[in-house]
């Protein structure tokens, strides 16, 4: 507890930088992967492409990634351009299947009246499709999310990994034990905050999907 006392305002800094270099790539991977997903839940040939790609991007280590990217965007080692880059690849990598079976589920029926009223594609899927696939996307995000916190501290190895650098600079010889169960404990708890706040907003941007099975029940 001394050590912690000592090193709070490191610890929140670190902290601080651990999450803007974890959450960044988690909303340009949205932003990338809604028109891979919608391509590939429209059209055959783009799904049967697009996501045994996306699962195969999923299967680089990250490491290696992490150590790719100054050669593939000409950057220095230590800009953290290079995880941040690397982790929205996984990201994508993540949320494709998901967006492509989110908006599969949608019933048929519903894309039917949607059309019959009058909704060209790009309105319908804004106003009906993307609204109804919210559940299962934001379960997707949640998952990217909460695998780039943990996956941000192995970034450290190259120099850029927030609170990675605690576990690393701690079990340099002698091993400082408080320094890096800090790091653990402080990138476990930014993981819970930040699934919790996601899942928090996914109910409140989905109120239908909690009042569905009760109303069902009463029914």
């Amino acid at each position: 507890m001394n050590w912690v006392g000592d090193h709070i305002g490191d610890l929140l800094s670190v902290s601080l930088d651990h999450l803007r270099l974890a959450l960044a790539p988690v909303l340009v991977g949205l932003l990338l992967s809604l028109p891979l997903g919608w391509a590939a839940n429209r059209w055959r040939l783009a799904r049967a492409i697009l996501v045994p790609v996306s699962g195969l991007l999923y299967t680089i280590p990250s490491l290696a990634l992490f150590v790719m990217m100054p050669l593939i965007l000409g950057t220095q080692i230590l800009d953290p351009l290079n995880v941040q880059a690397a982790l929205t690849v996984y990201t994508v990598a993540l949320l494709v299947r998901s967006i492509a079976d989110a908006l599969a589920a949608v019933p048929a029926p519903v894309i039917a009246a949607a059309t019959a009223m009058g909704y060209r594609a790009a309105g319908r899927f804004f106003a009906v499709e993307l609204p109804l696939a919210a559940p299962v996307l934001v379960a997707g995000v949640r998952v990217a999310a909460v695998s780039n916190i943990s996956l941000v501290a192995v970034g450290q190895i190259i120099g850029v990994g927030g609170l990675g650098y605690f576990l690393l600079h701690g079990a340099q010889s002698p091993p400082n034990y408080p320094e890096i169960i800090s790091g653990v404990v402080l990138i476990v708890v930014l993981a819970l905050l930040i699934d919790g706040l996601l899942a928090f907003a996914g109910s409140r941007l989905t109120p239908w999907a909690r009042v569905g099975p009760k109303a069902g029940a009463r029914r």
